[in-house]
């Protein structure tokens, strides 16, 4: 298991706050490290969550985002995190200037443990 991979795991599944995570690495345009099932490796998926945040950040407040095709409307957004939510649950992403982390969780859930996370990303990788 990776340093991001145990950073997915230790600070944010097992808190119980989100059901799925991955990191994405904005640069190469990829994602780095996901949780078990977590499937954004669809090239579409990644570029979507790094298109919304980097360049059309209004575009989302005002529209939502459709990911893994659900559609999600906004909630919350500032230059670091978007909050979105539908009917089943909710999305957040979280943005530093190397990865965008995302994770989506149930009504109840407390995803603001990702802003944590990406803090200790930053840490770990000099973000």
């Amino acid at each position: 298991m990776n340093q991001l991979q145990a950073l997915l795991n230790d600070s944010l599944i097992r808190t119980k706050h989100v059901e799925n995570v991955a990191i994405i690495n904005i640069k190469e345009r990829q994602v780095c490290a996901s949780t078990f099932g977590f499937n954004i490796r669809d090239q579409s998926n990644a570029l979507n969550i790094i298109y919304a945040f980097c360049k059309n950040l209004l575009k989302v407040t005002r529209g939502g985002l459709c990911f893994k095709e659900k559609y999600y409307k906004c909630v919350r957004v500032d230059e670091h995190s978007i909050y979105l939510q539908n009917p089943d649950g909710g999305l957040i992403v979280v943005k530093t200037k190397t990865f965008i982390l995302v994770a989506t969780y149930k009504m109840g859930m407390y995803p603001s443990v990702c802003v944590e996370a990406v803090e200790k990303l930053g840490k770990r990788n000099g973000c």
